[in-house]
């Protein structure tokens, strides 16, 4: 019996109260999940339990749902007290939703946050006259700080906060007293110095508590980066020992008190190697020696080139350069909205590009950026603020004619957000004979990291262009650096060790051998999800057979199917969508994976191993559109491949595809789907 279970409702757990209303909901076109464990982790999981359900349960593909993952279910505390603010997510009609939901059970609140945001789900709690809570209270304390610190305004060049009345800055001052614990007291410093309001007397109590209770861990306190700026705004003598011993972490802080003291400190972070300094750097560099943005940038290129810098700190330089420009303009347009912004953005890497007072290293970055950028520049020409039509156009021209050889012998930071990767993942479709060699060299490089390796290997291996000089160049690190646990799940490709494993055995290389027993070994048990998938190297009946087996069992899918209809199609020598369509209706291999499937293997030069259709991708949808109009493939394949592009972001939200598509391109997957308006989707 559950703990709580008959017990009175004051004596529930908030767990307990909100499963047993949970419980309640439903009907009219509305379902809701049972309440996750582990294996629901992400939006996407919870899509697929829904689909489950309404398999299991007979339930139209169009009924609306809700759910939470568990994620979400970390604002339940081990008691099952509720911590923060559940999130709720859902699928389908949001009205239906909102409906089915209500205003939630009693003593809490449903909190709408519309049709492209999750319900939340909170406790109701009582306020003064003043609009202040218990202290007591904590439920209605951490709202209370949640609103002080939700923005009133957000902007590229600052973050405004409503002031605070006389009676809020009171009451936090009165939890500052006397803190009997400090980590208690971050939300009331965090939201007094972002008004700047914390005193001089409240930062010097503070610094020996946070230096005592945190030695060692300073940024593990939640208001760390306020302290400091108090520390600074009130010229503390202990600041920069502080700003010392947080290192680059300390950055932001210093970037916002412009001084040569601080130029000076962000300058030997930079050099050092490290990226995270060089925006403040370049900020307070302006400040402090040379406010033109061209002019600075181009004398911090010339510092980091001197001493050596990767490419990484020169692109970071870049981007910061790109966001100061863009920043000065907005500053003298404060009318100017976001869209207007990014145009501006756009333009400014075209222009740099071809600008001849900065050094080639910051025109390639540049190049980089602003090849994605050209074709709407073009487009939007006359809406261009800060020159004519001709003008943009001609800057366009420049860019195009010098881009070729910017850009040659270059590729993407292999170092930065690996979802930046898989937005440009379609530019390898066809790789061209530079991107081969460059990818080649990532690979042999022996400073290229774990991300980096399993990008450039993936690719060079599903184009046929991996061979024994990659393979030998891995040889040293793959026990030391590739046998750590990197998750793939989000990403376009697998595990660098997989796609390895796989080489040496395409190879017949000795090397396989050991690979092959080191994956047999129980562990560690990171790499039993994903150890089938080196059975696309070398393949042969009985690991099809062993695939399949996994397949029809049940089990989470972690590319187990796409690597067996891979797979197969090699034994048959036929192409994998074929493999894939007949396996629609069959028993055993659950729909969404295998329509997830059939789009990703489209091209089997370059499959997509993300563990879902990704509905922002570019590859995505032209993989789902090939699929929708390959006349090799059955009409029900069809149907699924047209389903799946129909549900892109392109046709819902195209202002998150990334990269944004160009008002040519969303016309032409507008033209598509209506010449297609006939054809019935798959359910």
């Amino acid at each position: 019996m559950a703990p709580d279970k008959g017990l009175p409702a004051e004596q529930r757990s908030d767990l307990s109260s909100i499963k047993k209303w949970w419980r309640t909901l439903g009907g009219d076109g509305f379902a809701v999940l049972p309440p996750p464990t582990r294996s629901r982790y992400t939006q996407s999981d919870g899509h697929e339990d829904a689909a489950e359900m309404f398999a299991a349960r007979s339930l139209p593909t169009s009924t609306s749902f809700a759910y939470w993952h568990w994620q979400s279910h970390a604002a339940f505390d081990r008691s099952g007290a509720l911590t923060g603010e559940l999130y709720v997510h859902w699928g389908g009609d949001h009205a239906t939703v909102a409906a089915g939901l209500g205003d939630g059970p009693n003593g809490y609140r449903v909190i709408d946050n519309g049709p492209q945001g999750a319900f939340g789900l909170d406790k109701v709690t009582e306020k003064d006259a003043d609009g202040l809570p218990d202290p007591e209270d904590t439920a209605g304390v951490r709202q209370f700080l949640a609103r002080l610190g939700t923005p009133r305004t957000r902007t590229a060049r600052a973050v405004e906060h409503d002031p605070l009345t006389a009676a809020e800055e009171r009451w936090l001052h009165d939890r500052l007293r006397d803190p009997a614990e400090l980590s208690g007291a971050a939300g009331f410093v965090t939201a007094l110095e972002s008004r700047q309001a914390l005193t001089p007397e409240e930062t010097s109590r503070l610094l020996p508590a946070w230096r005592e209770e945190y030695a060692g861990r300073l940024t593990e306190w939640p208001a760390w980066a306020a302290l400091l700026d108090a520390l600074l705004r009130h010229d503390h003598e202990e600041a920069w020992d502080t700003a010392a011993c947080l290192g680059p972490q300390a950055s932001d802080s210093l970037g916002a008190a412009p001084s040569p003291r601080a130029l000076d400190v962000l300058r030997g972070w930079s050099l050092a190697g490290h990226r995270a300094p060089i925006r403040a750097w370049l900020h307070v560099h302006r400040a402090v020696r040379e406010p033109d943005p061209v002019r600075s940038a181009a004398v911090l290129a010339a510092e980091l080139t001197a001493h050596d810098a990767p490419d990484a700190s020169l692109n970071s330089l870049f981007a910061a350069l790109s966001a100061a420009i863009t920043r000065d303009w907005r500053a003298a347009r404060p009318a100017a909205d976001h869209s207007a912004a990014q145009a501006f953005a756009a333009l400014t890497a075209v222009r740099l590009a071809t600008d001849d007072d900065l050094p080639r290293p910051l025109r390639v970055a540049a190049a980089r950026r602003a090849d994605d950028q050209v074709a709407h520049v073009r487009e939007q020409a006359a809406q261009h603020p800060g020159g004519t039509d001709a003008e943009v156009l001609a800057a366009a021209d420049r860019y195009e004619a010098a881009r070729d050889d910017l850009l040659a012998g270059t590729g993407p930071d292999l170092t930065g957000y690996e979802g930046g990767l898989g937005d440009i993942y379609h530019r390898y479709r066809t790789p061209t004979p530079a991107d081969v060699q460059w990818l080649r060299d990532r690979v042999t490089d022996p400073s290229t990291g774990v991300q980096g390796i399993a990008f450039c290997l993936e690719l060079l291996l599903a184009h046929g262009e991996a061979g024994e000089a990659e393979l030998e160049a891995l040889l040293p690190r793959w026990k030391k650096e590739l046998t750590k646990q990197y998750r793939t799940t989000y990403t376009e490709w697998r595990h660098p060790l997989v796609t390895l494993t796989c080489l040496a055995q395409d190879l017949g290389h000795p090397a396989a051998e050991a690979m092959l027993a080191w994956w047999a070994k129980p562990k560690p048990l990171w790499k039993t999800p994903v150890r089938l998938l080196t059975h696309l190297g070398a393949p042969d009946e009985a690991k099809a057979a062993e695939l399949w087996d996994f397949v029809v069992s049940g089990e989470d899918d972690n590319g187990q199917l796409m690597t067996w209809v891979l797979l197969r199609a090699r034994l048959d020598g036929t192409h994998p969508l074929l493999v894939a369509e007949r396996l629609i209706g069959q028993r055993g291999v659950r729909e969404y994976v295998l329509h997830r499937v059939l789009i990703g293997v489209a091209d089997p030069a370059q499959p997509l191993w993300h563990y879902a259709v990704d509905p922002r991708s570019h590859s995505w949808l032209r993989r789902a559109q090939e699929v929708a109009d390959d006349p090799r493939l059955t009409d029900a394949a069809r149907a699924i491949g047209l389903k799946t592009a129909r549900e892109h972001y392109a046709f819902r939200y195209p202002d998150q595809v990334r990269p944004a598509l160009t008002d040519e391109q969303l016309a032409a997957a507008h033209a598509w789907a209506e010449a297609r308006a006939d054809r019935t989707a798959a359910d």
